[in-house]
């Protein structure tokens, strides 16, 4: 039977008929790191300290403290995952993603009965709490407090009312109040609160949870593909061939996704901070993509809550910071990224990207580079120089040949022990300013390091010499059909 996804309950009835792709527990699991350290185990993946694998999704229907609430993790968690939901080839995803960012269909506001409004909470009753009504896990016992880790955050420019939607770190800090962590300098609500902010005044907010998978993934395309004013819901629409529906808030004046399984409308204070340990004193947050725990900040803006609605019996969606779920959602809006970039000014020569795993879909791309012609000989430095543009965060880009199987980091690495040599083969730029969760880019790693945050990006050009080529040719074994000898 075909399945139309549309939202997160549709991706779910997808996964039930696809075997492998989705597990159930109705055993009582603890939202206070057990949950995570669970689906560890199960499936996490990524950057998580081993023994962890990829593995299926996974629903939690008996979370405690949380009755008629059910918790899914790992949705994305999965490349192969991903293609069913997004109904593509897996190893084609990018080419997806980069035909959808470039040809956007605008969201619209319904006017029908919104299903993220079938259930309505209101910050004025006494009895409202949101670490009551909202069960986000906790992923490890270090962390802040709870965290929601898939929070759609759609806000609008005070000033000339474009509008964005991202992910970010969002902890639950008492009844009625969010801290909400900004990456320096990396999205565009940054500007949006700045804006309102300077003007003294609050910034209304929607965060949707539990939504498409493919507005999760097309959320997380950055400058300069998606620049400032460009909403990321018009990628989603694009891929879906249909409009996301939105609806308005119930208590602010901003939208929110229309069938989210849950919704907070809050607004960012001007002027307020909050310590993001208050309540732990740990002095850490939570697990980030690179398979570090982030240190707490000291000053974080704060999201007032003014409501919380719902769908009749919600499905919470949360992510493990580091496992393969993030490599999924912010490693292919960088493939897609670095295609754009790459095939304008070297049309037909990249074959594919892989923003791979042990860079959890940021710090590390693979590039398959084919050379027809003498020329082609250091256009394929060029491309990687191309990818630094398109994807700042980047660190490591791995230049390969056509025959090596990008998604395969052991045919990679192979490349690397057979066509590559240090000395003339790796190409440094020094002193760029990357990511700030790399603790590496430090000064206190090293002195020359100017600033947190700055690092050598690094190019290893594992291709073989054009007019090498036919010294490296692979082994060519016969192309037979295995299952006459592998099937009963």
């Amino acid at each position: 039977m075909s399945v139309k996804v549309n939202d997160l309950r549709s991706a779910i009835e997808l996964l039930k008929g696809i075997p492998g792709q989705l597990v159930e527990t109705d055993v009582e699991v603890e939202p206070l790191a057990e949950l995570s350290g669970v689906y560890r185990h199960v499936g996490a993946g990524g950057t998580v300290m081993r023994p962890t694998k990829e593995g299926p999704a996974m629903i939690f229907n008996n979370v405690k403290g949380h009755p008629g609430a059910s918790v899914i993790i790992g949705l994305l968690a999965s490349r192969t995952r991903v293609g069913y939901l997004l109904d593509c080839d897996p190893k084609r995803l990018g080419f997806l993603l980069k035909d959808a960012v470039n040809a956007p269909i605008a969201p619209v506001v319904t006017d029908e009965p919104a299903p993220c409004q079938e259930v309505v909470y209101k910050a004025d009753d006494p009895d409202f709490d949101i670490r009551k009504l909202i069960p986000a896990p906790t992923n490890t016992e270090e962390d802040a407090g709870p965290y929601i880790t898939m929070g759609m955050c759609y806000a609008t420019d005070p000033e000339n009312g474009e509008k964005d939607i991202t992910i970010h770190r969002l902890c639950l800090q008492s009844k009625d109040e969010i801290s909400m962590y900004f990456v320096p300098g990396a999205r565009h609500l940054t500007v949006f609160r700045e804006k309102a902010e300077k003007a003294g005044k609050p910034l209304p907010i929607s965060i949707s949870i539990g939504v498409d998978p493919a507005i999760e993934i097309a959320a997380c395309f950055e400058p300069p593909t998606t620049p400032l004013g460009y909403n990321e819901l018009g990628c989603a629409g694009a891929l879906r061939g249909e409009p996301v529906k939105l609806a308005q808030c119930l208590t602010i004046d901003e939208q929110c996704i229309a069938n989210a399984e849950y919704v907070i409308e809050g607004e960012l204070l001007p002027d307020v901070r909050v310590r993001e340990d208050q309540n732990t004193d740990s002095g850490k947050a939570m697990p980030e993509f690179p398979g570090y725990t982030g240190g707490a900040q000291a000053a974080l803006p704060v999201i007032k809550v003014k409501a919380v609605t719902t769908r009749k019996n919600p499905i919470m969606q949360t992510v493990i910071g580091p496992s393969e779920e993030h490599v999924s959602m912010a490693g292919i809006p960088t493939e897609a990224s670095i295609l754009t970039m790459v095939e304008r000014a070297l049309p037909g020569k990249v074959q594919n990207v892989y923003a791979a795993s042990p860079g959890g879909g940021k710090y590390m791309a693979v590039i398959q580079f084919k050379k027809e012609i003498p020329s082609d000989e250091g256009r394929q430095r060029q491309a990687a120089l191309l990818a630094f543009s398109a994807f700042p965060e980047l660190k490591h880009v791995w230049l390969v040949d056509e025959d090596v199987d990008l998604f395969d980091i052991k045919d990679v690495i192979w490349a690397m022990n057979t066509r590559f040599q240090a000395d003339i083969d790796v190409v440094t730029i020094p002193g760029v300013r990357c990511h700030p969760l790399d603790p590496s880019n430090d000064p206190t790693c090293d002195p020359s390091i100017r600033d947190h945050g700055i690092a050598c990006k690094t190019i290893f050009d594992c291709t073989v010499p054009f007019d090498q080529k036919h010294r490296f040719q692979r082994s060519k074994f016969k192309d037979v059909d295995p299952t006459h000898w592998t099937e009963a």
